[in-house]
């Protein structure tokens, strides 16, 4: 055990030899040199943009860019199994790292929610990169307690009038469209009066202000409302019960912020801060829990675990963004001047902060095995 990848025989024993094969083959022969350093490179959430559009539109071509979805909507329909072998092979050879919110998180929403309207508007529009999705659930006043959101989407007519602002919006500097959650019902409190919008970016009124982060990096910001017209047709659900959309959503994405994919790049990354010194145990150790997750990762996947979907998707959350913070701790401890190493550490502190802190996840799964 040295940290480095399984043998793919050994990790994916199940998997269809024939749909390995084809997999390698497509990774080899289109990811060039300057996607690899690309993603090699990445120090935050997603490679740099271009690099993300280049391998969208390779993916794509072949139909693999939403691994996860139904073929019917431009997905690849692929197996839990199959995606994680995807996911692996992809980070074994450094593929950029793009992380589409389109894809991971509003796309599977509107599959599963959404009007045919909808599906029929929104879904290629991802698939091909003409839209990109940003998350709007974040404000001043409502972090993880995402119910004390204040953002007030005020109807006139077959429309919404936003006015507030959200806070700490992945990418919405360059996102086309922004899922949002907004409270609908003057006086109500709590999950009540709350309502799931689809909003594009470019409507009058809006305004983006960056957030820079301690790492020199810019991928959050502030947006703010002021006025902002959107069509009332243009949600998901019903009009007062937003928060059921929103805590589907959350399921989501909290099982896929942070997967073993990712667990494995950052791993790789730290070894390469090694220069050739001894082996790490640390990494070692960290190694060995990695193998660990993934196992669960691939079970809870396939639905092979007994607990409800929240209780699922929180343990995913909570494993992987700590053993991600954990890695990263063990890369700057074995590189201290190095400035990527530096980079890769400050870019998962916030990683148990959102989508919901630990402390919180944890109170979930208290409550799911009967806690008061």
């Amino acid at each position: 055990m040295d940290g480095s990848f399984p043998a793919a025989a050994d990790m994916h024993g199940q998997a269809d030899e024939a749909f390995r094969a084809e997999i390698d083959a497509f990774l080899d022969a289109e990811l060039t040199e300057e996607l690899r350093a690309a993603g090699r490179e990445t120090t935050g959430l997603k490679s740099p943009r271009w690099a993300c559009d280049a391998w969208r539109k390779r993916l794509n071509a072949r139909g693999w860019f939403a691994p996860s979805w139904p073929v019917e909507y431009g997905g690849a329909g692929w197996s839990a199994e199959q995606r994680l072998y995807f996911e692996n092979a992809c980070a074994e050879r450094d593929a950029p790292i793009v992380m589409n919110s389109g894809v991971r998180t509003i796309g599977p929403l509107i599959i599963a929610e959404g009007t045919e309207a909808q599906k029929a508007h929104y879904l290629p529009a991802i698939l091909t990169g003409e839209h990109e999705w940003c998350q709007g659930f974040s404000e001043p006043q409502a972090g993880s307690d995402l119910s004390a959101l204040s953002l007030r989407a005020t109807q006139e007519g077959d429309a919404f009038v936003l006015n507030g602002s959200k806070v700490w919006t992945s990418f919405a500097h360059y996102a086309t469209h922004m899922f949002l959650l907004a409270r609908c019902e003057p006086g109500s409190m709590g999950r009540d009066g709350l309502v799931f919008l689809l909003v594009e970016m470019n409507r009058p009124g809006i305004r983006v202000r960056p957030i820079d982060f301690i790492s020199g990096e810019h991928e959050t910001n502030e947006v703010f409302f002021d006025n902002v017209h959107t069509p009332a047709a243009d949600r998901i659900g019903e009009i007062g019960a937003g928060w059921t959309a929103a805590r589907a959503l959350m399921a989501i994405a909290r099982s896929n912020n942070t997967t073993t994919g990712l667990l494995r790049r950052a791993l790789r990354a730290a070894r390469r801060g090694m220069a050739g010194a001894p082996a790490s145990r640390d990494l070692t150790i960290l190694a060995m829990k990695v193998d660990a997750f993934e196992a669960l990762e691939a079970r809870a996947s396939g639905g092979d675990v007994a607990v409800s979907p929240a209780a699922r998707s929180s343990v995913l959350k909570v494993l992987a963004t700590e053993l991600h913070q954990a890695i990263t701790e063990a890369g700057l401890a074995i590189a201290p001047n190095s400035h990527f190493a530096q980079a890769k550490y400050l870019s998962t502190r916030a990683a148990t902060i959102y989508s919901g802190t630990s402390e919180v996840h944890r109170n979930i799964l208290a409550h799911a095995i009967g806690c008061p």
